[in-house]
């Protein structure tokens, strides 16, 4: 297999990698075969994946321009992928120039791109860090030379906690990015679960099979245990719902149904 110029010379590309299958259900080039070959092994199961991740990106690009109507002109987003069309910071500089924003991921993929993406972009950096070590992220250069945690900030955790596993305790390193930002910060969420998805759950299952085989758990989380993220945050209207109907600018029920697989909130902080 050809290794292009911009998949890194440390990975392993024989192996799937969540950003670049996520990437390949999104319509993007930067995934191999053994991506895509996992993504339709996921999509035997559960073939509205594209349209979930879809709804997630159309999630992200109306929270995050809500943000920027409220005043916020930083953004810290966090698990945040492969930079694809109308990422984070295209759309929070397209409606603020000047606005701030860092990215964050463990995939080396992901950052080399984001890097790529990101050069001569003074006001963009990227990081490679892990969501379940806050600590290393917010001390990290890049944070520390684009963020202000004095201000305001749209903290961005999109399709990220799904992959981490209760044992790692991701509602500690919630609390802890938390308690790290400033009164008026937002939490920008999404999280995939079995509630709403148009098919039963044993054949959903099959697709998070798919996922524990490349060693990527997928935890699919209930409701009322993706609220728990929210704890210490005021919710904004309309709540925790399923992503089309989060403050939408088409009408919801001419959405896929896959869409509503799934929960995406923000909360603001006191």
């Amino acid at each position: 297999m050809e290794r292009p110029a911009w998949a890194p010379r440390s990975i392993d590309i024989s192996v799937p990698s969540v950003s670049r299958i996520y990437d390949y259900y999104l319509g993007g080039s930067h995934n191999f075969e053994v991506d895509r070959e996992a993504a339709r092994r996921a999509m035997e199961f559960l073939p509205g994946l594209p349209k979930i991740m879809q709804a997630n990106r159309a999630f992200t690009r109306r929270a995050v321009r809500y943000a920027v109507d409220e005043g916020i002109t930083q953004f810290l987003d966090i698990g945040s992928g492969i930079p694809t069309f109308g990422n984070v910071h295209e759309v929070a500089q397209a409606a603020c120039p000047g606005a701030r924003v860092v990215y964050v991921d463990h995939d080396p993929v992901a950052v080399a791109h984001s890097e790529a993406v990101l050069a001569g972009n003074a006001d963009a950096g990227v990081v490679a860090a892990d969501l379940r070590k806050p600590r290393e992220i917010l001390s990290s250069p890049e944070v520390r030379g684009l963020i202000d945690l004095n201000r305001p900030v749209a903290l961005l955790l999109v399709a990220i906690l799904h992959f981490v596993e209760d044992a790692d305790d991701p509602y500690e390193a919630v609390a802890e990015l938390r308690d790290a930002l400033a009164p008026g910060s937002l939490l920008l969420l999404t999280h995939a679960s079995y509630e709403g998805i148009p098919l039963p759950p044993q054949r959903a299952e099959g697709a998070v099979d798919v996922y524990k085989d490349i060693r990527n758990p997928l935890i699919m989380r209930s409701r009322a245990e993706i609220a728990r993220f929210f704890e210490g945050y005021d919710m904004v209207e309309p709540g925790l719902v399923p992503m089309p109907q989060w403050r939408p600018e088409t009408a919801p029920e001419d959405e896929d149904p896959y869409a509503f697989s799934g929960f995406a909130g923000v909360g603001r902080t006191a």
